[in-house]
Order: C-alpha cells, then structure tokens, then sequence
C-alpha cells in the first residue's frame, strides 16, 4: 500500500515548508492550542577554529566540549577556552575538501571506563580510490586531552565511488550500538542506485557493535535484531534510501532518531528514522517524485520525510540537521526540533501540534555558513560557523 504524500504547506518568513504527518497522518494547520517555538538569537562562545563541522560532547562529567575541524583535527573546549593543542591530529591522513575530511566523531557510552572514541574520515590511496574509514581510537594513558594517535583501530571501510555524499554522522544509540551516517556515493542523482540496494552500505544509516565479542571475520559486531540480519540485504544496515545524511541525531528522551537528508536540486528533509525504512532516494526527493520531470512514481512501502523545504522558495542549499531541545535557558523551545540550512541564514524549529502534525516555524535568521549544531551536557544548543571558524550559542532573541 502507498502512503500518502498529501501534505499542508505552511508559508512563514518567506520560507516554504511542508510539514508531513507520515505514517500517523498528513500535517496540517490544525491544533488550536498550538504554540510554535520563541525567536532565537545567537551569542559568542568561542572563536578561532578551522572549518568546524562537528560539535561532541562525552559523558564523562568533564564539561569539555570536542570540536571537529574538517580538515583533520579534533580541538577542545574547556571552560570556555579553546586549548591550543588538539586532541588528535589526522591531518597526514585525511583528505579534506568540498564534502571530503575529517566528519565525525562520536564517544563510546561508557567513555570514563573505555577511553576510546570513532572517528569518521576520508583518505586516498595511491591508486586514486577515495574511501570513508570509520576508525576506533583510545585516549592516551598519560593525559586525558591527548588521544593515541598510533591506537587507530579500523571498524569499517568503503569505498567511494565519487568525492561527494560522504555522510559522516557517528552516534551512539541508547542501546549502545554505533550508528553511522553514509552517503549514496556520489555524483548526482545516484547513478548506481546505492540508495535503493540494501545489499551496499552507502546511501544507509548503519548500526553495529564496538564491543566484543564481535562477528566472525569482522572487527565489529552485527546486532542480531538489525533489520537485515538474517538476510535481504547487508545485516550492517538499519535503514536505506538515503542520499547524504550529513548530521542526525537522538532524542533519546522519546526514543527518536531524526536525520537530516541533503536534497538534490529541489528539496531538502527531515526523516524520522525507523529499523528497516525505506526513505526513498532516488525515488523521490523529499515529497517529490525523482527526477523533477516525472509525473508519478511507486510510493510503495516508502516513508516520507516528516518535514521539507524548497530551494526556490527558502533560498536553501543543503539541510543541517540539529537537535531536540531539552536545556533550560530557553523557555518555550522545550521539545522542539532545531535545524538549519547550510547558506540560507534560516534556522527552524520543528515540533507537533496536538493532532501529532508536525509542523515549521522560522525561529533566526542570520548570515553564517552553518556546518553543524552541537548540543552539551546540560541540553543547550550551539551553532557552527564554518565560514568565520567559530561556534556560537542559541538563546532566546532578546
């Protein structure tokens, strides 16, 4: 059976959305009661950092804050300072650029005791293949801001058939299983048809174990409850359909997992993601069938985005997918879904209304080139500034 992709959409700022109920109805503008999230604002917090792209926090009670640089280094927040050292430098290693370099980073959930985190980069070999390496590395024994640059541990990696859609998204899950973001592959429209082959790993969000025991013949673990474990596909996926899931994100409060999927030409989206979902690339883009010129398509067991926006009407490029607010500074953003857009100067949040529509609503403009969100220890919400190689911090618009 089809599903739906009948869905209201909101014009608010000038900017186009459609909110999508999904499998529990199409949005609307209904919902009396609605409140939509307060303004936002931005206030400094730190400066003089290289093409930030990933903002990481471990749960080990020290209140740092771990910034990753694309082109290589990790750097960290203490107090508010950035430490001149970084914590781990691959540089030497990584090929930075475009959508290329150093792209994710994600602590292990018992960090205090194991000491080790994933990492997310690409490199290439001598022969020209570029390839995503999704690696383990420890803390040094000697100096808890230092990693062991010689302790690289590789878990997965993939081959890329082309230098963009590189994914890059590492999280852990409350269940303790990795969760790893890669793109289709490349290119443009998904020549190969990645997203759609569940028997590939790119165009996928992942799922594997970091702790032994691991799967034989790999240096992984394959949960057993992972969609295709047991057959249908690669037992490493747990869902599909996906052109480049660049950030994604827990709310683990609800038990959700919200990716943002870069667009093609047209839309950009928010998914809920489900075990097994289909999301439909290179089907459809957004709502949308792909390509733009064809008037129908099979929306046959595809889920669709809980949310979009169009390039022509918001002035978007690319979707940066953010976070559930659960801080305290914030009255009124309780619950709601930040995210932004790479070059627009929008940033929306994203909430339901109590018919269980989801629905968009402009909170802050700005004239930053935004690579990232991050989110601390106490649940508050910060902007990355790409361009100007800074991090700064949402508030309430004064």
């Amino acid at each position: 059976m089809s599903i739906s992709i009948r869905c209201t959409v909101m014009l608010a700022a000038a900017v186009f959305l459609v909110g999508c109920g999904g499998n529990s109805g199409p949005g609307s503008n209904s919902g009396d009661n609605f409140v939509p999230p307060p303004p936002l604002g931005l206030a400094d917090f730190v400066s003089g950092l290289n093409a930030p792209v990933g903002f990481e926090v471990p749960d080990d009670g020290s209140d740092r804050i771990f910034i990753v640089e694309q082109g290589g280094r990790i750097r960290i927040i203490q107090g508010g300072m950035l430490l001149p050292a970084p914590f781990l430098d691959l540089t030497s290693k990584v090929e930075s650029g475009g959508e290329k370099g150093l792209l994710g980073l994600a602590f292990h959930p018992n960090f205090t005791g194991a000491r080790r985190f994933y990492v997310n980069y690409t490199r290439r070999l001598g022969t020209g293949q570029l390839q995503s390496v999704i690696a383990e590395y420890a803390v040094s024994a000697t100096d808890a801001n230092q990693a062991d640059a010689s302790s690289e541990r590789p878990l997965l990696v993939i081959d890329q058939p082309f230098d963009n859609h590189n994914g890059g998204q590492l999280a852990f899950g409350v269940d303790g299983f990795l969760y790893i973001g890669l793109g289709d592959g490349g290119s443009g429209g998904d020549p190969f048809g990645n997203g759609q082959n569940k028997n590939v790993l790119l165009g996928k969000i992942l799922r594997i174990g970091v702790d032994p025991p691991f799967t034989s013949g790999k240096p992984y673990a394959l949960p057993a409850d992972n969609p295709f474990a047991s057959g249908g596909g690669a037992p490493e996926v747990w869902a599909f359909g996906l052109r480049n899931p660049w950030r994604f994100s827990f709310d683990h409060s609800a038990g959700r997992l919200f990716a943002a999927d870069v667009g093609q030409d047209n839309w950009e989206e928010v998914d809920l993601i489900k075990p097994g979902g289909n999301y439909g690339w290179n089907i459809m883009e957004g709502t949308h069938c792909y390509p733009p010129d064809v008037s129908s398509c099979d929306r046959t067991g595809l889920i669709l985005p809980i949310a979009e926006y169009g390039h022509d009407a918001a002035g978007g490029t690319a979707i940066i997918g953010g976070f559930v607010y659960h801080g305290s500074q914030i009255a009124g953003l309780e619950g709601t879904y930040v995210f932004g857009d790479l070059s627009s100067g929008h940033i929306w949040g994203l909430k339901q209304d109590s018919t269980g529509a989801w629905r968009s609503t402009l909170v802050l403009t700005h004239n930053l080139t935004v690579s990232g969100f991050g989110q601390d220890a106490a649940g508050e919400l910060y902007l990355l500034d790409y361009g100007n190689g800074a991090v700064l911090r949402l508030r309430r618009a004064a």
